[in-house]
């Protein structure tokens, strides 16, 4: 934990660019290409579905995925790239974790991954803080990828900033009558659909040989075929997001990796 002693170029597009900047974790990160994930916190599941495959096949292939640490298409974003490749920035002190049921994410991103803050330690998330954090999301990604929004949503504020700095915005198909932001955003050709994510991926990836990551820890526990109760009991916030993206299933009680 400490204060970012360099200047990040991505940040010098922000209207005023931070006068400090918290961490903790592997300031790595922030040397390779990184894509920004934003979106509702109440999503679909079609595009929990989506955005933790993208976020997923972005990591795979070496790009970082940078997120708000929000429920909903934020966790997915965080989850689906792997803490070890993810970055999330808070609206609230480095040492504060906000919102409260992703604490667990949060933890595992500190210690894997990278955590951002603008705001002293102990600073409680407020409204005001929530816009901060959100341009500086933005600022760090090459481009910004926005799952699902209403019209009237803080994520159109995320867009907001990626128009003003230039930025391409992508989007995922969506129906009509859901989602009514990024289909206003496509109405008004401001922002491009992703319609196959491994040719999305390419576009940007830093890897011409794509790797599958290690499997992590909890694949491997998943491996032993536990009951669900052991897997709940050890990776509470991991059984559900796997379950949901078809890692693993559950039959007779246990978890069965797919």
């Amino acid at each position: 934990m400490g204060l970012v002693q360099y200047e990040i170029p991505e940040l010098l597009s922000m209207k005023n660019y931070p006068k400090q900047l918290s961490y903790d974790g592997n300031l790595g990160l922030l040397n390779g290409t990184k894509i920004s994930i934003v979106g509702s916190r109440k999503p679909t599941q079609y595009s929990r579905q989506c955005i933790q495959k993208l976020s997923s096949s972005l990591s795979n292939s070496g790009i970082c995925v940078v997120s708000g640490g929000a429920m909903g298409i934020d966790a997915m974003a965080h989850a689906g790239a792997g803490a070890s490749n993810t970055i999330s920035v808070l609206p609230c002190g480095i040492d504060m974790r906000y919102p409260a049921v992703n604490k667990n994410l949060l933890n595992d991103i500190q210690k894997n991954g990278l955590l951002l803050s603008q705001f002293e330690t102990l600073y409680s998330a407020t409204p005001w803080s929530f816009v901060v954090r959100n341009e500086l999301v933005v600022a760090l990604g090459e481009v910004l990828v926005v799952g699902e929004a209403d019209l009237e949503s803080g994520t159109m504020r995320s867009v907001e900033f990626a128009l003003k700095m230039g930025k391409e915005i992508f989007v995922l198909p969506q129906r009509l009558g859901e989602s009514g932001g990024t289909n206003q955003l496509l109405k008004e050709s401001k922002a491009k659909v992703i319609y196959d994510i491994d040719e999305f991926v390419a576009r940007f990836s830093t890897c011409r040989n794509v790797q599958l990551k290690n499997e992590d820890d909890f694949t491997k526990f998943c491996s032993t075929n536990p009951t669900y109760d052991e897997a709940l009991a050890n990776y509470p916030n991991r059984v559900f997001e796997a379950e949901l993206s078809g890692e693993i299933k559950i039959q007779n009680g246990r978890v069965v990796k797919l």
